[in-house]
């Protein structure tokens, strides 16, 4: 097996463009996948880029880096927008897991139970895909172009995560089901996002995963909550049509059908939270 750990971007870029590599951040799913077998993949290991890590703030932006821990985004001083993500950061596995594993990891495993990316979704987000040829900006929802699939290509490395600012009034939930409290795989994830202007829901996001190949925004229903006062009973507006575009499978998890019904249930209680926090 060849294995590099590059110390700095432009060597890791340049070691993605001589051929075919397996990129290793946190590795809290890649040497898991491969117990009891031997390596046998050309592996760059980044993680020790340090450049990669951290949030920095601009006038338009929030820019995560790729190798930032999902213990830093949950203990983070982020504005109310953001507990959505901190509260699926919490859901990442087991404390070590969110200490070692990166936000940039989770997007590129494209798994349709990453508890990251319905909360990426609802803040609109976008990837910062980056080669020796230059960067180019994808959105999460384009990104992720099917089960465990994305839209990287050869020779790109995803290096950031960019958030646009909303307003001020902006507040957002998660909610996860599963088996068990902690350390599960989720049966239905829900994120949601609600900003306010002069006392009525000017804009609103909701995103669910683990119902279909790619975790997916629910547009019919955001539209259906924009103009309703926050005094409204947002739960109520919920309708199975909402959730139509989901195709969630049976598995050893839960059956589909239980999943559209915990779906609906969960948006309205995230729902609920978002108004509580209001």
């Amino acid at each position: 097996m060849q294995y590099v750990a590059p110390a700095d971007l432009d060597t890791a870029l340049d070691v993605l463009s001589s051929g075919t590599w397996v990129v290793v951040a946190g590795g809290t799913d890649f040497y898991p996948a491969r117990v009891g077998r031997p390596l046998l993949e050309p592996v760059i290991d980044i993680s020790r880029i340090e450049e990669l890590r951290g949030v920095t703030v601009t006038d338009d932006t929030y820019r995560i880096g790729a190798l930032t821990s999902w213990a830093r985004i949950r203990d983070s001083s982020l504005p109310p927008v953001f507990d959505g993500l901190r509260l699926a950061a919490r859901e990442v596995g087991a404390v070590q897991v969110q200490n070692a594993g990166t936000v940039g990891g989770n997007l590129c495993n494209a798994s349709p139970a990453a508890d990251g990316i319905p909360p990426l979704l609802t803040l609109d987000a976008s990837v910062e895909l980056t080669s020796v040829n230059g960067t180019r900006s994808v959105a999460v929802e384009d990104f992720l172009t099917g089960y465990r699939q994305t839209d990287l290509r050869p020779g790109e490395l995803l290096t950031a995560v960019t958030v646009p600012r909303m307003a001020e009034e902006s507040f957002s939930d998660y909610q996860k089901l599963g088996s068990r409290t902690y350390l599960v795989i989720s049966i239905v994830m829900v994120a949601s996002v609600i900003a306010l202007g002069d006392g009525v829901i000017s804009d609103a996001r909701v995103a669910v995963g683990s119902c279909s190949p790619v975790a997916q925004r629910l547009r019919r229903l955001e539209e259906a909550l924009r103009g309703h006062s926050v005094e409204d009973n947002l739960g109520s507006l919920v309708e199975p049509a909402h959730i139509s575009v989901l195709s969630p499978i049976d598995d050893v998890r839960a059956p589909a059908w239980y999943r559209l019904e915990a779906a609906q249930k969960l948006i309205q209680r995230s729902l609920r939270n978002c108004q509580v926090t209001m």
